[in-house]
């Protein structure tokens, strides 16, 4: 009977012939054990010299790391397994003796490992790291569609920035001047004026020549976009889209996070409300705790891991100054030099995770803002139809699946979060 390792669980008692891949090997003189892998999990496969012929004898000695085989054994539990099964071997039918494979169990040095990250991705630590991100991607998908919103693809390729052009790709369409996507929000304001809630999930692309550990050139971004929803109702769906989250991985991933030593006991405590304080507030705190902030500026990653090391769980910071939020933010009406909006900085030093807004929506705002910031109303007038033909309030966000991936997994660099990262100076392999 076919299986994989993942379904082993199901055959306990039966004899199953699983495809793998030896992972590492020892042996006590008449018992070898191999440590397999297929993708979906590991298992411990015995091979007693008495019991099987000295062919599979022979062919299990053979095996090295990475070598490619198909084994049979039967299936029984053993609690002592991280897995909870074993596979008492009866046959071994080699696919191919790997030879010298790059990446042993010794340390290796970060370039060497980003250089063979075709490889790479097949450690145990890799491997956990990309089934909370597939976890993830999973719930994401659950949240929205649970909830009434529509999955709406943005275009990659656009004719214009959403928050300048300065950090952007440019392309030649043709004989257009084109650019890579930084956002799609601007077009899932649109799809929400047709369908209610949407939301989109694609990549997203970033120019900038930036090598900190919370970077990647491309990313990928889940941007949902709400009619009739006000700057109050966009938090409260944050909070609850992100302890969604957060809770699904608990509950699926407890292997996981049990291989990369995450302390899962800070990621218990992610649900329910955040903490809400002001720009105000923030800056006061820092002013008050020995940094040199004024008001208008930005935060940079010690500002956020400052402001987070007080809080357990995620904190809002609404209110920003309107001068350096994007353009298309709404002014408080009791207040318009500050947006309604708000960043949801990660606890643990993982910084900024979502941006949002409440969306300006009186067209004459919008034209000011157009002007304002010299923006295109020739590549743009689409999304000024939208504030001239039936325009509501509504609200958005957008959440970096990266820095998710790196908080939640607790890892110290967003290259270990997507199989293959763009970094400066990387876009190989």
């Amino acid at each position: 009977m076919k299986s994989t390792i993942g379904e082993v669980k199901h055959h306990v008692g039966e004899s199953v012939t699983i495809g793998c891949w030896l992972n590492k090997k020892r042996s006590s003189g008449k018992i070898q054990f191999l440590q397999l892998r297929d993708g979906s999990g590991y298992i411990q496969g015995v091979v007693v010299k008495s019991e099987v012929s000295e062919e599979v004898w022979e062919a299990a000695s053979r095996l090295t790391q990475e070598s490619s085989l198909y084994i049979t054994g039967k299936v029984k539990e053993d609690t002592r397994s991280k897995g909870g099964f074993e596979l008492d071997v009866t046959g071994v039918e080699i696919i191919q003796i790997t030879e010298e494979y790059p990446i042993t169990p010794k340390e290796h040095g970060v370039d060497f490992l980003m250089d063979n990250r075709h490889l790479w991705i097949r450690s145990p630590r890799q491997r956990a790291v990309l089934v909370i991100r597939a976890e993830i991607i999973k719930a994401v998908q659950a949240f929205f569609n649970d909830r009434g919103f529509h999955l709406v693809d943005p275009p990659i390729l656009t004719p214009s920035s959403c928050e300048g052009t300065t950090n952007l790709f440019h392309t030649k369409y043709f004989d257009e001047d084109a650019f890579l996507t930084q956002s799609g929000q601007l077009y899932m304001e649109a799809a929400a004026m047709a369908l209610g809630r949407v939301y989109s999930f694609g990549p997203t692309f970033r120019a900038e020549k930036s090598k900190t550990r919370r970077h990647l050139i491309e990313f990928w971004m889940i941007e949902p976009e709400m009619a009739f929803v006000d700057h109050v109702e966009n938090l409260e769906v944050q909070e609850q889209f992100v302890s969604h989250i957060v809770q699904t991985v608990l509950s699926n991933c407890q292997a996981e996070l049990e291989t990369l030593e995450r302390d899962t006991s800070k990621l218990e405590k992610i649900k329910g409300s955040f903490p809400r304080i002001t720009y105000d507030e923030a800056v006061d705190y820092l002013q008050k705790n020995g940094h040199e902030f004024a008001w208008g500026e930005d935060f940079g990653a010690p500002h956020e891991t400052a402001i987070a090391a007080q809080y357990e769980t995620p904190v809002f910071i609404t209110h920003w100054p309107t001068e350096i939020k994007a353009f298309y933010m709404k002014p408080d009406p009791s207040r318009p030099e500050v947006v309604l909006c708000a960043d949801m900085i990660a606890p643990e030093g993982y910084g900024e995770i979502i941006g949002g807004s409440q969306r300006i929506d009186d067209p004459e705002l919008m034209e000011q803002r157009f002007k304002e910031h010299e923006l295109s109303q020739e590549a743009y007038q689409w999304y000024l139809d939208l504030r001239k033909y039936g325009t509501v309030p509504h609200s958005g966000f957008g959440l970096g699946l990266e820095r998710t991936v790196a908080w939640i997994c607790g890892l110290d660099h967003v290259r270990e979060t997507i199989p293959f990262p763009r970094l400066l100076y990387r876009l190989y392999p």
